[in-house]
């Protein structure tokens, strides 16, 4: 996980970064197996046993349809298991890091499609809330879209285009979009036998609270996804999101942000910025 997808921290990120000289420049390290211990699996199989109960009528068809390809939910899977898999069915890979990485290495990870995963599990007490991604938020949260093509190829695009930002000095801007998206994105399913507003965003879809309250609640804003509105709005790490962007499909995301996004990046040089629950004229309010 990059640490344009959480922000700032007064403290240093968490994680052992040393691992005995075993970090590459890109911060990918081999995954730590034979230090899970039995506990650590057992938190693992409890929080996904939790978390896939939650899933219908609230996840995505195509989250749900792709979570099987993680392997087993009784322990930590094998990051060379999933790879087995995930390479035939899209091109990427996940690779093992200590935890947060700077932008340029979280940047060229997913341009080459490598997807950093952090390798160590939370503690027994952080089970319901943690602040930084672990392995599980990063597996079930993040890694069975990637088994779909569409979701594939605009993660890739996404870590391209993050690269040009950070030259452009536009990263704050870009990691509002991830942050509205990828994190914590919703899409409203318009066909078939599950219509209705869905999450697909990863720190929805690892938070039991989350997920309930992003796609069920009346509280929060539910506004139809437009690129300088969100890259506008400020967002916050230790709460309920007051505000949830919105997609139709994986395809309209990709379509959206396919183009260069240089000169989106001068016309927010003269926006001022939006807090978080900020609500304009112009915004397309998505009902429940």
């Amino acid at each position: 996980m990059g640490a344009t997808s959480y922000g700032s921290s007064d403290r240093p990120p968490r994680g052992d970064y040393a691992r005995a000289g075993q970090v590459k420049a890109d911060y990918t390290c081999p995954q730590d197996y034979a230090a899970y211990t039995a506990a650590d699996h057992d938190t693992y199989r409890r929080l996904y046993a939790r978390q896939s109960a939650l899933l219908p009528g609230l996840a995505c068809d195509e989250f749900i349809a792709a979570l099987p390809s993680l392997g087993q939910s009784s322990q930590i899977p094998r990051f060379d298991d999933i790879n087995e898999r995930l390479h035939k069915a899209t091109g990427w890979e996940v690779v093992a890091v200590p935890g947060l990485i700077p932008e340029v290495p979280f940047f060229t990870l997913l341009a080459n499609r490598k997807f950093p995963v952090t390798d160590w599990i939370r503690t027994p007490a952080e089970f319901d809330y943690i602040v930084e991604p672990d392995v599980f938020h990063d597996l079930f949260g993040h890694v069975p879209l990637l088994f779909n093509p569409v979701f594939a190829d605009h993660m890739q695009a996404y870590g391209a285009g993050g690269l040009k930002a950070h030259r452009l000095g536009a990263c704050e801007q870009l990691s509002r979009l991830y942050w509205y998206t990828i994190e914590f994105g919703l899409m409203r399913q318009a066909s078939g036998p599950n219509q209705g507003l869905r999450a697909y965003g990863a720190g929805i879809l690892s938070s039991s609270g989350e997920l309930v309250h992003a796609v069920t609640s009346p509280e929060p804003q539910r506004i139809g996804l437009d690129l300088l509105r969100t890259m506008r709005t400020r967002y916050k790490i230790d709460s309920y999101q007051q505000t949830y962007f919105v997609i139709d499909s994986f395809q309209q995301l990709f379509d959206m942000t396919a183009p260069d996004f240089t000169p989106l990046y001068a016309q927010l040089k003269s926006l001022p910025e939006l807090a978080a629950d900020a609500l304009l004229p112009g915004d397309r309010l998505i009902q429940r």
